[in-house]
Parts: structure tokens; sequence; C-alpha cells
């Protein structure tokens, strides 16, 4: 009897030591990877079920996370608003002046989206339709867009030149359009001239351009959009392929909330009804921030027709498979402004501000957090890989949430931006999880989920010296030896 015990004890212990042993083989030819000599890196992965750690190097160490970021911002927002938080914008009258007609934004960013619809003019046409049958023809109307909700510092003070002005840094505010962004299109059929500039879709009246785009013989798309929020002047940079009859790049719309204006009364004039000025409250917020105790310059009356979004299970899912930065940014100014509803509270530090203290709550420790928006573009957010698998197992154990979380985030080798991660792999299937990368930066969180085997993982990679492609091998690798 004491033979077999010490036998079991002997079995056990070697299993163990095996384990451990090849766990740190993994983690000692992973960071001696040619591609990661220079790199900072920060490795957890742990047992969902038993919290065990399995595997960790540098775990608690701060370091960029890009687009992995996007996990905090939905995780936080599903566990703040719920699931099935739905955003509404309401098209009413003025009570004060029934020539006044108010579209009242709530930041919801699916508004005329091109993600949840086919038909992203749906919106306007259904409004119209109401406000047609509610109005009087021979009156003239003014169109009020309360677009305040979020400010007007729309973006995050520590993004860098080079994103703003760019479709994937686009403003966020209490209106959103077209998911705030359009296309500029181009015929690069003349070798030997410039890209020549056809056409904007959807039309961007008062945009101007400084084209200083070249051609590429690569087909590789490197075409970038410049300019800051509110503005109408835009400088086009970099190359793109020639010999097209038309190729489009994608710039954010500088001012949403006016634009909406301008596009409803468009429809608005073509149904009969006659629109005399198109304005946004942001003029008036501007003034009340001088003069706080000027009145309110409208007064909600008679609500003609509301739009409700698809539910925030949706959205999180849109911003965790495509890594939808508009939708993040979004998110958390609607944690920020959820908990402090004075609109003259910047609503971007009021979600950041939010979600440390809100974890903490959880038992997560924040220290190594440091949030300065909420997709991931700042190259300045940090977060220690020990964070995101202590997120992770909350999210999985705890949230009433939970599956919303999961179903939430791509599949290695099916959707999204893992569709080409882990493909030929063992693994594929059974690996969830959001990937992050920006100049220098890769990064992979999620679950690893093979039978009963349960895994919460986070890998952090900055400033490595290899190519891209070289780092995405490695982390594979890694993972294919858990």
């Amino acid at each position: 009897m004491r033979k077999n015990i010490a036998l079991s004890l002997f079995i056990l212990l070697t299993s163990l030591l095996t384990t451990v042993g090849y766990g740190q083989t993994s983690i000692q030819k992973f960071i001696n990877h040619p591609a990661l000599k220079h790199a900072s890196v920060g490795i957890s992965v742990v047992d969902i079920t038993t919290g065990k750690q399995l595997v960790e190097y540098d775990a608690d160490k701060s370091l960029t996370p890009a687009s992995v970021l996007k996990l905090i911002t939905t995780a936080t927002a599903l566990e703040v608003l719920g699931e099935n938080y739905r955003y509404k914008t309401d098209v009413a009258l003025d009570a004060d002046d029934p020539s006044r007609i108010l579209v009242i934004g709530t930041g919801d960013p699916t508004l005329a989206s091109e993600v949840f619809q086919t038909n992203p003019d749906l919106f306007f046409t259904t409004a119209v339709d109401a406000l047609k049958r509610a109005l009087i023809p021979s009156r003239e109307y003014t169109l009020y867009i309360v677009d305040n909700l979020f400010g007007y510092d729309g973006i995050s003070p520590e993004w860098t030149w080079i994103d703003m002005g760019n479709y994937y840094a686009a403003g966020a505010y209490g209106i959103s359009v077209y998911d705030n962004s359009y296309r500029l299109i181009f015929n690069t059929t003349d070798r030997n001239a410039p890209p020549r500039i056809l056409r904007t879709e959807p039309q961007m009246n008062g945009l101007t351009f400084q084209n200083e785009l070249k051609l590429n013989n690569t087909g590789s798309d490197n075409g970038y959009i410049y300019g800051v929020p509110f503005s109408p002047e835009r400088t086009v940079r970099g190359n793109i392929p020639a010999g097209r009859i038309e190729f489009s790049i994608k710039g954010d719309i500088p001012n949403p909330g006016l634009f909406l204006g301008e596009t409803m009364a468009t429809y608005l004039k073509q149904a009969g009804i006659k629109i005399k000025k198109v304005e946004t409250a942001k003029a008036d917020y501007l003034a009340r921030f001088s003069t706080p105790a000027a009145n309110q310059p409208y007064r909600v009356g008679q609500v003609l027709y509301s739009y409700v979004s698809p539910p925030l299970k949706d959205i999180v899912r849109e911003v965790n498979v495509e890594s939808n930065n508009h939708f993040a940014e979004h998110l958390i100014r609607t944690i920020g402004r959820n908990s402090n509803h004075n609109i003259y509270a910047d609503a971007l530090e009021e979600g950041i501000t939010f979600i440390t203290k809100y974890w903490v709550t959880k038992g997560i420790e924040t220290t190594s957090l440091q949030m300065y928006d909420g997709s991931g573009l700042a190259p300045k957010n940090a977060v220690s890989a020990q964070y995101l698998t202590n997120l992770l197992i909350y999210m999985h154990q705890q949230s009433t949430c939970s599956t919303s979380f999961f179903n939430s985030l791509p599949i290695a080798g099916i959707d999204g931006t893992l569709k080409s991660f882990m493909g030929n792999s063992r693994y594929r299937g059974k690996i969830a999880a959001k990937s992050g990368s920006i100049g220098g930066v890769q990064c992979y969180a999620g679950y690893l989920i093979d039978g009963n085997r349960r895994l919460a993982f986070a890998i952090m990679v900055n400033n490595f010296n290899g190519t891209r492609t070289e780092v995405r091998s490695a982390i594979e690798q890694f993972l294919q030896g858990l």
C-alpha cells in the first residue's frame, strides 16, 4: 500500500515538474526568438477552473495593449449597461417653438451605420415619413441637432497626428452618422499623373483636399487622410495602386452632427418640407460653458420618431470581432456619461475614471492600467498581462454577461481579426480572443477551450525588431505549446 502511494506521489510530482519545466522551456524559446530580441514581453496563462497561474513571464509589467484594450471597454460596458441596453435617438418638436425640429443624440454609434442594416439611409427615410405626417407643409422649419452629450472633444488627446482624419480615428460625439466616415474616390489610370479625385461617398460639401498622393505598382493601399475635428481642410498623403478606374480610401466626417442635419434637411426638402436653417448644439454648448446660468436653448416637446439601436451585446461583438475603434470610443464615453450626467464633464475622462474604480470593487488590482481611450489607439495606453487574465476570468466565472462577452470574441481560424490566426493548428476554433496591433506592438488575450481544459491567456509583445509576421508566428508556436 505504501509502495503504491509512494509511486503515485512520484508520478504526480514528475508530471508537475515536467509541466513546469516545459512551460519554462516554452517561455525561453519564445522570448529568445530572433524577432523578439529587443522586445518587452508579458505573459500570463491561468487555469480558469482552479485559478492557478500556469505560465507567467513579467506578467505584472505594464505594456502597450493596442486593441486588446477593447476587452476592458466592452467588459465594463456589459457589466454596467447590461447586454440588452439600447441607444435611442429621438426626433421631436421644440415645446417652445413648434417650427423647430430637434434630433436628440444619445451617443449611438449605429445610427445610419453600414454594420447592422443593409440600408444606412433607413433612419432618414423613416424619420422623414414620420415628420411629413406631423408637419405643416406651408410652414418653414429649423433643424436643431442636439449632439452635445459627450461634449466636443471627440478624440483622445493622446492620439497621434498620423491617425487623425482617418476613418479608424473618427471622433465620437452625441450624434454619429454613417459610422462617422466617408470614402474619397480616385481615378488612378494615368500613371504619369497624381491620383485624380472623383468624389466622396456620401457627398461631403465644404471639405477641401490638398492631394499629395502618389501611385504605386504593388497594389497596396498606403493612402491616408489627415485633418483635425470640425475643420473642413484635409490633406491626403501616401500612395495607392495605379491603374484603377476607381479606388477609395476612408476618412472621418469632421462634424457628424452638422452632416446629419444637412442630410436630413435634404430628405425633408425632397418630401416637400421647407427647411430654412440647420444648426447643432455646439455654439449654445460653448456659450453655456462660459455662462452656466444661461437658459436651456431648447425644450423637448412631442416626440415624432425614435430610432432604437441594436442591443449592446451586438455592438460589443462588432467592437471585438472587427476591432471597431469608433464603436469602442462611443462605449467608453457612454460609460462616462452614465456615471456623471453633467454634459460639461469630460465623457472620456469620466469613463476612464469609472473603469479604473469599478474593477477594484470586483477585486482586480488596476495599478498597471493606464487608459487614454477606449479603443487602444493611443500609444500611451498600458496594462499588464496579469490584469487581462484576471479580467477574463472574472467575465467567464462571475459576470452575468459571461455568455455575451465570450460570444463577442473572434474565433481563431474562423472569423474577424483572428480569421488567419492559428488556422492550421489543432487549436483552430478553440481559441476565442482579441488581437491588438499598432506600430511595434502585437498582443493577444482571450480563452483557450479544449475539452475540459479552460485557460485564460494574455501574450503581449512591445518594441519587437522582427517582422509582424514573425512575431505572430512565434506567438502561434507558443500557444500550440500550451
